[in-house]
């Protein structure tokens, strides 16, 4: 694997990445478009700060691409969209930087509240000017918090250390969480009318974009103030230059800004409007963690071939939901190869039902893995578990899940309907995953190389014939399950082979008096 390094991310990460096996190529220069698109079809993935842009052409230029790293948080400079459809996942590292965010949002806020920068240059250039610069104490003033992930609790906690009212919204969070964090949880508009500062912890999205304009600063106390340290954009700059210009808010502090980098605008004009050039999370801590932890990312999805725990286009997995789904992810894929290479005609509908106990855990990314697993042995395009979802979606194929406490024989189980066939499996054992059910066949089958797949009518003289035709044609069988619900009725016979079955044999076997299907299935 080879991975293209650029704007200067920490060396570390690049030892880990040799470490990891991972060959690592830094170009601190920057590059263009142009440049980059000329170069990125001989990578595997690549690692950005901020500065390079990883646009669409560049994406569609990175034949090999497998994976995007952002060593930050913020992934505004990479097309999401274009490396989803792409089946590029993109990494971020959320938790590097937010000790420097949380800090420079306390920073900011003090700044502001007490007039230090103003002060500071004005002292520089000869002035005392002290009754100009009196302050506010953060002592009993309510923080409103818009946005309660990482860096917003941790704001919080730092707020009431100073014996700060902390309030909040965010759509993800429930307000038991937020009371856990010692916040009070209340509606968006109750944030913006009640905070006396209001501090912003929220990516830009098309719903967060102009969050705070002037209709929204109309909300807000006479007197307030608006720190963001999140992303320019969601506060729109002009709104909020009249609104501090008139007095309706007493200022502003802002690290970032709509069109960045940026030297000129009318906000540096007002005196009681703190600026700073998106220095959230410049600090050699910050710097050194967030390129350590894509690095991380690099080597376990490059290399050990394990799921993402900070992908931005795929559903992030919690510690304690990976662990109890893990074991069970390369079951739900086999199970979509399985059933992949027995559905006959068009797929319209797939259900899924997790019993006992997966019906108690988040399992989205088993059905990501069941249809990867699914969906790789019809398509031309490469499917991984960023593109499964979208490239389902696109045929068509409703997907349904659905959990069922009922533990039955199994501690846990998956059962998956694709038409009218049902295949079910589970783990016997952390790493020994079997197919347990087909249709209304039990049986016991690994899934893993060639089996040969053949629904008959139980009566005498077809396992024989069918084994001496595989016999004779110099295969060896490893293996074989035969199921059946009654005497003389329907049946079904699995047979592991050492090598696949050519079309002439499975014809062969089809005409075995009593068969009535023949597959042959790779795993």
């Amino acid at each position: 694997m080879k991975v293209l390094v650029l704007d200067n991310v920490s060396e570390k990460a690049v030892k880990i990445l040799t470490e990891g096996g991972i060959e690592a190529v830094v170009n601190n220069d920057k590059m263009t478009e142009e440049e980059l698109c000329n170069i990125i079809g001989e990578y595997d993935g690549v690692i950005v700060r901020s500065a390079t842009k990883i646009t669409a052409p560049v994406i569609a230029a990175g034949k090999n691409l497998k994976i995007i790293g952002r060593a930050g948080v913020g992934v505004d400079n990479i097309d999401i969209p274009a490396a989803t459809n792409a089946g590029i996942l993109v990494v971020n590292a959320p938790d590097g930087n937010t000790i420097a965010a949380t800090e420079q949002t306390m920073a900011l806020m003090l700044a502001l509240a007490r007039n230090l920068p103003q002060a500071h240059k004005d002292l520089k250039e000869g002035l005392w000017n002290r009754k100009l610069y009196t302050g506010v104490e953060l002592r009993n003033k309510v923080l409103g918090l818009i946005g309660l992930g990482r860096i917003g609790t941790a704001v919080a906690k730092r707020a009431q250390a100073f014996e700060m009212k902390t309030i909040g919204y965010d759509p993800m969070v429930s307000p038991e969480t937020a009371a856990a964090n010692g916040i009070e949880f209340k509606p968006l508009e109750d944030v913006i009318r009640e905070a006396d500062f209001l501090s912003l912890h929220i990516p830009k999205t098309k719903e967060s974009l102009n969050l705070i304009n002037k209709d929204t600063i109309a909300m807000m106390k006479d007197g307030a103030r608006i720190i963001n340290v999140a992303r320019g954009g969601i506060v729109n700059e002009q709104d909020l230059y009249e609104a501090v210009k008139s007095g309706k808010l007493a200022g502003a502090a802002l690290d970032v800004f709509a069109e960045e980098p940026t030297t000129e605008s009318p906000l540096f004009e007002l005196n009681n409007v703190v600026v700073a050039p998106h220095l959230g999370a410049s600090t050699k801590e910050a710097q050194i963690n967030v390129a350590l932890d894509v690095a991380e990312e690099f080597v376990n999805v490059l290399v050990k071939g394990e799921m993402a725990k900070n992908a931005v286009n795929l559903a992030p997995i919690k510690p304690d939901v990976l662990a109890a789904i893990k074991p069970y992810l390369n079951l739900a894929e086999k199970l979509g190869k399985f059933q992949a290479q027995l559905a006959a005609g068009n797929v319209n509908n797939v259900k899924i039902t997790y019993s006992g106990e997966l019906a108690k855990v988040e399992v989205t990314p088993l059905t990501t893995a069941f249809l990867k697993g699914f969906l790789t042995p019809q398509v031309e395009d490469s499917v991984n578990f960023v593109n499964a979802p979208v490239i389902a979606k696109e045929r068509g194929i409703v997907v349904e899940e659905t959990k069922s406490a009922e533990e039955g024989d199994y501690t846990a189980l998956i059962s998956v309907k694709v038409n009218d066939r049902v295949v079910a499996g589970t783990l016997f054992g952390e790493d020994d995953p079997r197919i347990i059910q087909i249709d209304q066949f039990r049986i016991d089958v690994v899934p893993e190389g060639n089996i040969l797949f053949v629904p008959h009518i139980d009566k005498p003289k077809i396992i024989g014939p069918v084994a001496n035709i595989i016999g004779e044609n110099n295969i060896n069988i490893a293996g074989m399950q035969v199921g059946r619900k009654e005497i003389g009725g329907k049946a079904v016979m699995m047979l592991a082979v050492d090598t696949p079955l050519p079309d002439v044999l499975l014809a062969e076997i089809a005409k075995v008096d009593g068969v009535e299907e023949v597959r042959m299935i790779t795993l």
